[in-house]
């Protein structure tokens, strides 16, 4: 998989959801992994070809602290995203990249902002607390992303974002052991 492609996975879904000084940050080793299979396609800009990222994630952690890591099907870890409130960690392999957010380090990623901080909730079904939500048929409007819910039920979760560049995020959740 190509290094942008890496970085992509890392900052979906982002990516990563990742205190400022030399002390990396870590999830809380209590809180539980939400695992499953992520896909990110993003459409082709005049600035940019299209680009896309098929891979199993394990996330834990919310909004203001967590964790994040992308493997293959086989179980080689492509890319681990972990932030804080006051910064964003992303390694792919080669020794972490310190970004001061996420929308810098989804940026940086994979030419996007994506809603990282967002994630956790949509994983488990509710809007994200931190921003203003429409109800749609399907599920909700958050942060210009409409969030389809339909198949909650079978673990599977869809984000669009149309303005362009359309960007697509699919998840298909692992049922919990």
């Amino acid at each position: 998989m190509p290094g942008s492609m890496r970085a992509a996975a890392a900052a979906v879904a982002a990516a990563a959801l990742l205190q400022g000084c030399a002390t990396p940050p870590v999830a809380d080793e209590g809180l539980p992994w939400t695992s499953g299979r992520l896909v990110v396609r993003v459409d082709a800009s005049d600035a940019q070809a299209a680009r896309s990222l098929d891979a199993d994630f394990d996330l834990r952690g919310d909004d203001e602290q967590g964790e994040l890591r992308l493997s293959t099907p086989f179980g080689t870890r492509l890319a681990r995203a972990r932030w804080t409130r006051d910064q964003a960690l992303l390694d792919l392999g080669q020794g972490e990249t310190r970004y001061p957010d996420l929308e810098s380090l989804s940026r940086a990623a994979v030419g996007e902002v994506l809603p990282l901080r967002a994630l956790p909730d949509w994983l488990a079904g509710r809007p994200w607390p931190g921003a203003a939500t429409q109800e749609d048929p399907q599920g909700f409007v958050q942060l210009g992303w409409q969030v389809s819910l339909v198949r909650f039920a079978e673990g599977r979760i869809e984000a669009l974002r149309e303005p362009p560049p359309r960007v697509l995020v699919r998840v298909r959740l692992h049922p919990a052991p």
